[in-house]
Formats: C-alpha cells, sequence, structure tokens
C-alpha cells in the first residue's frame, strides 16, 4: 500500500520526491520520509504526521540532495513510529525503501542478527537493506545492481523497493515483484515511483517493470534485468498523468470532487460505445465468450460488491449462473474449476494483490478465460488477463471509492448485456433501450447530485449516532452493503447492512430510536415486500431514513423521513442510489470531524495480502 520515489540527476531532487509522496499519499499515510546523498553519506528526514509536515522539516534542515528515495507508508510490520518509518538505513551505509510484505522476515533476521546486524526497527524492511549489506561485503563485490538482484532470490512475498548506497553516487536500484513499480525517464536524470502520477509534470516517459524486474538507474540511462537475471528491454510509453488530478478545486475533500465528477466518469467510461459488441472487452471477445458457460467474479471491498450487482444483472437479464467470491479467500479454499468459466477481476488500481493473487489461484486451475474490470491500463492485472474493460473513472485520490465503483458497474452492465446478445437474450429494442438509459446516467446523477442539500441536514442527525443499519432488497442489496461500508470507513459509525426481508431473523433485536436505518426503496417488483419491512422498523420505534423513487408513494411522517429520487431506472438503479449513500457519508464524516479522505489505518491501493 505504500508509495515510493526515487531519483537520480544533477540537481536538487528533494522537491520533486516531497511532490511525488504528497500525490502518493493516498496510498499510505502513517508516516513518511526522505532520504538522500548528501555530504558523502545517506541522510534523512522522518514523520509519522503528513507529507505536509515532512516538508517542513526537509525546509528547516536544509536537506538536498542529487541522489535520493522518499517513502509514505501503510504500517504493517511495527507501529507507526519514526523509527519504524521508511527510508531504513543499514550500517550509515544504504537507505532503502520498501512497499509489500516479506514473508521470510523473521529466519533472515536471525541469520543477519547472527552476522552482528543490529535491529533498530521492527519492519520487515530493515532485513533487506542489511542482507543487501552483506551481499555487497560478498557475493556482489561492492556492486549495488548485483546485490540487489542477489538479494531478491532470498526474498519471499511481494515487494518494491528502491535503494542507494554512499558509495555509488548517482545511482539508485529499484526491484518489484508483486507491487506496482515505474521507472520515469528523463533527459540526464531518472526516476522511480510506485505510480506515475508521482512524476506528473517532471516527465511522460514511462517503462512499466514487469514481475520479478531489477532495474539501476543512472544519470545516462536505466538497465534492466528480469526474474532470470537476463538483460531485458521494456516498452517505453507516454502517460499524460496530469497532476491537475490531483487539486482539489472548489470542493472541500477529494471524497467530495470524486462524488461530483461520477457524471463525467461514466460518460467517458461509455465512451466509443456505440452498439453492444464483444469487441468492447478485446478483439478475441466473442470466441472467449462463446466458449464460456458460467461467470466467477473475483474482487474485494467495494469491487466485491459492485460484482455482487453483477450477479443480479448476469443471471437475470444474461441467464449466465454466476458466483462472486471474496478474492481473499477464493485462493484458500478448495473449489471446483470449471475451464468454461469466465474469470473475472474487478479492481480500481489493477494492482490489488488478494485479487491478483486469486486470478492467478484460477489460472493455475485451468481456468483460462480472464477478463478485468479496471481503471488503470497500464495495470499488472490488465497485462494478465486475456481480455479488459478499462473504466476510465480517472484519478482517485479519496481512499473510500466512488467514481470507481460506479464505473465499474458501467462496465459490468456492458459485459452483461453483451452476454445476453450473444445467447439471443436480448432484442435489437431491449439493446436500443438500454443503451439511451446508459448514455442519461449522467444527467440522471446530476439530479441526484442535487438532493445534497437535504442529505446533509440528514447528516447532522447520524453524526451523533454509533450504530447504523442499511436495508435493500434483489438488486439494491449489494448497494445497502457499499452505503454500509461508506459509512463506517470514513465516520467510524458502526454500520451493517442487511437483506430487508432478515429483519426479523435477527437484526430486528438492535432496532431502537437510536438506531437508524436507511432505506432503498426504488419503485421495483419489491417495493410492497419492502414496505412491510419498513413497518416492521417502525413498530419496535426504529428511525427510518429512506431513498426512495419518486413515483413509490412512500411519505414522510413520524419516524419515516423521505427523499425523493428521480422516477425508477430500471435495471441501473443501483447506480443512481449508489449516489446519495455516498453523499450521507460523506457529509456524516464532515460533521464527525473525521479525516475524511485518509481514514484511519487504511489505504487506497492494497498491494499487500
Amino acid at each position: 500500500m505504500c508509495g515510493i520515489v526515487g531519483a537520480v540527476a544533477k540537481r536538487d531532487v528533494v522537491p520533486v520526491l516531497v511532490e511525488g509522496l504528497r500525490r502518493l499519499e493516498y496510498r499510505g499515510y502513517d508516516s513518511c520520509g526522505v532520504a538522500v546523498l548528501q555530504d558523502g553519506k545517506p541522510q534523512r528526514a522522518r514523520s509519522v504526521a503528513r507529507v505536509a509536515d515532512l516538508a517542513a522539516q526537509v525546509a528547516e534542515s536544509g536537506l538536498t540532495g542529487e541522489t535520493a528515495v522518499a517513502h509514505t507508508r501503510w504500517a504493517t510490520h511495527g507501529a507507526p513510529v519514526t523509527h519504524n518509518a521508511h527510508p531504513i538505513f543499514s550500517r550509515d551505509e544504504i537507505a532503502l525503501v520498501h512497499n509489500g510484505i516479506i514473508e521470510n522476515h523473521e529466519s533472515l533476521r536471525e541469520e543477519l542478527r547472527g552476522q552482528g546486524y543490529e535491529f533498530v526497527s521492527q519492519t520487515d524492511t530493515e532485513v533487506i537493506a542489511h542482507l543487501i549489506h552483506v551481499l555487497l561485503q560478498g557475493a556482489a563485490a561492492g556492486d549495488l545492481f548485483k546485490a540487489v538482484r542477489l538479494a531478491t532470490k532470498r526474498l519471499h512475498g511481494a515487494y518494491a523497493i528502491a535503494v542507494f548506497r554512499k558509495q555509488e553516487p548517482h545511482v539508485v536500484v529499484g526491484a518489484r515483484a508483486g507491487s506496482p513499480l515505474v521507472v520515469g525517464l528523463g533527459n540526464g536524470e531518472n526516476f522511480l515511483a510506485s505510480d506515475a502520477l508521482a512524476l506528473a509534470g517532471t516527465t511522460d516517459q514511462f517503462i512499466y517493470l514487469e514481475e520479478g524486474d531489477v532495474v539501476e538507474l543512472r544519470l545516462n540511462g536505466v538497465q534492466i534485468v528480469d526474474r532470470h537475471d537476463a538483460p531485458a528491454t521494456r516498452e517505453v510509453r507516454t502517460v499524460h498523468a496530469y497532476s491537475g488530478a490531483v487539486e482539489l478545486g472548489p470542493y472541500r475533500h477529494y471524497m467530495q470532487k470524486e462524488i461530483f465528477e461520477q457524471p463525467r466518469a461514466i460518460g467517458d467510461t461509455m465512451e466509443g460505445v456505440e452498439g453492444i459488441t464483444p469487441e468492447l472487452f478485446g478483439e478475441n471477445a466473442e470466441g472467449v465468450f462463446k466458449q464460456i458457460d458460467s461467470v466467477l467474479i473475483l474482487a474485494c471491498g467495494t469491487s466485491y460488491y459492485s460484482g455482487l450487482t453483477a450477479k443480479y444483472w448476469l443471471e437475470s437479464l444474461a441467464q449466465v449462473p454466476t458466483s462472486v467470491e471474496v478474492a481473499s479467500e477464493y485462493r484458500y479454499r478448495d473449489s471446483v474449476p470449471n475451464p468454461k468459466t469466465l474469470v473475472v477481476t474487478i479492481s480500481q488500481s489493477g494492482e490489488t494483490a488478494d485479487t491478483m493473487a486469486a486470478l492467478q489461484h484460477a489460472q493455475s486451475l485451468g481456468q483460462a478465460h480472464t477478463l478485468a474490470i479496471c481503471n488503470v491500463g497500464t495495470s499488472a492485472m490488465v497485462r494478465e488477463t486475456a481480455l479488459h474493460y478499462l473504466t476510465r473513472a480517472g484519478t482517485e485520490i479519496g481512499v473510500a471509492s466512488t467514481k470507481a465503483f460506479t464505473t465499474q458497474l458501467t462496465a459490468l452492465f456492458l459485459l452483461t448485456l453483451t452476454l445476453a446478445k450473444l445467447r439471443g437474450r436480448l432484442t435489437a429494442a431491449q439493446e436500443a433501450e438500454h443503451l439511451k438509459q446508459l448514455r442519461h446516467l449522467p444527467a440522471a446523477l446530476n439530479s441526484v447530485l442535487a438532493l445534497e442539500p437535504q442529505i446533509i441536514a440528514w447528516a447532522d442527525d447520524f453524526a451523533r449516532r454509533e450504530n447504523a443499519l442499511f436495508l435493500g432488497r434483489g438488486l439494491h442489496y449489494p448497494i445497502a452493503l457499499e452505503g454500509a461500508l461508506k459509512l463506517k470507513e470514513i465516520s467510524y459509525i458502526h454500520a451493517e447492512a442487511y437483506p430487508a426481508g432478515e429483519l426479523k431473523h435477527g437484526p430486528l433485536a438492535l432496532v431502537t430510536d437510536e438506531m437508524p436505518v436507511v432505506t432503498i426503496a426504488p419503485n421495483d417488483a419489491l417495493v410492497e415486500k419492502l414496505k412491510s419491512n419498513m413497518q416492521e422498523v417502525r413498530a419496535r420505534g426504529g428511525q427510518l431514513y429512506v431513498f426512495a423513487d419518486a413515483d413509490s408513494n412512500i411519505q414522510n411522517d413520524e419516524g419515516v423521513h423521505v427523499i425523493r429520487m428521480p422516477e425508477h431506472y430500471g435495471q441501473l438503479s443501483p447506480i443512481l442510489h449508489t449516489v446519495p449513500l455516498q453523499l450521507l457519508a460523506y457529509h456524516t464524516a464532515c460533521a464527525r470531524g473525521t479525516d475524511v479522505d485518509k481514514p484511519r489505518n487504511l489505504a487506497k491501493s492494497v498491494t499487500v495480502e
């Protein structure tokens, strides 16, 4: 989850690295730090506050350098305290930053202690720094590039690292296995980063390192070797990672900005869709889709809820049996593989470790038909799947996902329509109607966003609560799950979601006048059943907060608070009902004074298991 930036240049690169950390802070913000080669030795500044505090330290200390690495951390091994913050040093000769988890760190730690190394942190990262130092004294014979290559062969787990040593000025070495790392190419200077966004405005020329690659950066170029220690040539890509994507503009938080960007994001996701064709998912998609008889969706968190929603669509409209698995669980249980299954992975970043591991496990079981729904076209997930659909949500900085979720739903609906059409279950008239509704989504979402003032009034009441229930039925049950997740993520209010029909099977025991019950009430076939469930809540003194379609005939009453949504939007109603739940969570968190964009203990990109 952490963020890495590194550089070699003939200028002071500290401002570039600090700005890069600011842009990567969404990946982890428990601590941060920068190390430079200054006055012939590594020197560093570290902070357990945010990057702004680190920047102040750097300015006060006069830290400058032409060779440097920097890091923003989401804590795994060791508490978020200064001595665990990166960069980590070895014998005041080596400075190293690391993203990931080294699974065999305990055995390496004991081995290195036996060789006289003292450990001053609780991190697994420190074993990498000391291991490289050992190798430099022996097998690597003072060659950092070789030492890192040898060290990686002893590391088990996932990692991206960047390291320099005092004896080799203007050299930074990086390596990746299971965590992303990109090389930025400049004129007489070169860079490393976890994400191209970190280097926006510095370079637009990037190399995306592949699994097992090790790279050496020098002033005049880079050299890469692959996992077999053979020289490798990687494609140089022009990537316009606009720094404007991380500017707040008129918004209070990135989450608010990204909620209001959803009409544009869905419009961009639909760009170029003139009709429903398999080629939307890749040139070989039709052949793949005709071979499959079921769908398996693998995802985590919010992406998992988009998969649960898609299950309803796929089984209803396309008549394709669909299962949805939490990716972090799938690979650790016995399952029944089916070579005719389409394995669909969903991830905002395309680097989610659990989902990547689940994908690889599914492939190892002989399930070769794979498709990624992803927001990053250069990600490992897109490269490792046969087919893909890019959501084009744009950069999402807020940790709580918003526009990534609704664009995933849009892409999954397109997949549903495609499979339905290939199976003869979608008439030309139905296709035209669905496309019309998809194209109208941005306008419909703008109507929902206009409800913000009413939702703010609700949020003031929610801010005083410590528990909440969310209810939905059918297609909207996964949306209730997503609404509960948003509230707990950023406001720290305990929230749970249930299918409304399950109330009387246990959750009703929790209902009091202190328990707000958020209800998603579209005017669909289940609305009358839902009204009965709402009466169960009112009979126990519960307070209902209902997002009701305009034509659902649910009225404000004592203990029943209603916000009117637009008219029922059919199969796409879940996308519209998502947005007010995002706004409710956002404004409740604002009222409680939490750190909306960087909630405690969380990070945006989950690149460790």
